[in-house]
């Protein structure tokens, strides 16, 4: 019953206000990929403006720090998102995706902890998440491992190389930013990037594709 109001308490907090957790509290790695290519050429970018790109993973780890005044050392969250158009199409002139997602917290979290995670990747995305329709306790591994970065959490895979190569004949270029607030955003190549859970009405599994970004984080 206990556990039943915190998650409750959780998913509340998609319409209740936030309050900043306060600049240079918090600092931390962030990864995230979505089923549209990031950066490619026009032709493609075409074909998929108004077809895919409507799912994601965020991921983000807190190196140290604080939000809301709740020490977060250590612990990940992980947010599968999933819109009903493509989550970038604003960003090339179209209309803003309605957003959902199911957050996994780290199952190591205390009560507190989770309700400041769930902030803070609120306040971090801009409100990408949306309107948050679960949330999950979870064990959640975010790994960097040199030449790639690994998340996963329950019903959550992703796998990001950190390298990214191109023909450069086919007019590639980068269409998006990162949906979350970066510090030197890098482009990747999602190696694995799957969600396999019920709460969204869809399910994903898109790898290898170039559709990924990275970088570290402070608020």
């Amino acid at each position: 019953m206990k556990r039943a109001i915190v998650l409750a308490a959780l998913v509340g907090l998609a319409s209740s206000p936030l309050v900043a957790g306060g600049k240079g509290l918090l600092s931390g790695e962030y990864v995230e990929a979505r089923t549209a290519e990031v950066f490619t050429g026009g032709c493609i970018m075409g074909s998929e403006a108004e077809t895919v790109g409507k799912q994601a993973v965020l991921a983000w780890k807190v190196t140290h720090g604080s939000f809301n005044g709740v020490a977060l050392d250590g612990l990940s969250i992980v947010a599968a998102v999933a819109g009903d158009r493509n989550l970038g199409l604003q960003e090339i002139g179209g209309a803003k995706a309605n957003v959902r997602s199911a957050m996994f917290v780290d199952g190591r979290a205390n009560p507190a902890q989770q309700m400041a995670l769930v902030a803070m990747a609120n306040e971090l995305s801009n409100g990408m998440v949306g309107t948050i329709v679960q949330v999950t306790p979870s064990p959640i591994q975010f790994a960097d491992q040199g030449q790639s970065i690994h998340v996963a959490a329950s019903q959550v895979a992703l796998d990001v190389k950190k390298e990214m190569s191109h023909d450069p004949t086919c007019g590639a270029m980068q269409w998006f930013h990162p949906f979350s607030s970066v510090e030197q955003a890098t482009m990747g190549v999602a190696d694995q990037h799957a969600f396999s859970g019920a709460a969204l009405g869809t399910k994903w599994s898109d790898p290898n594709k170039r559709s990924a970004f990275f970088g570290t984080f402070t608020y």
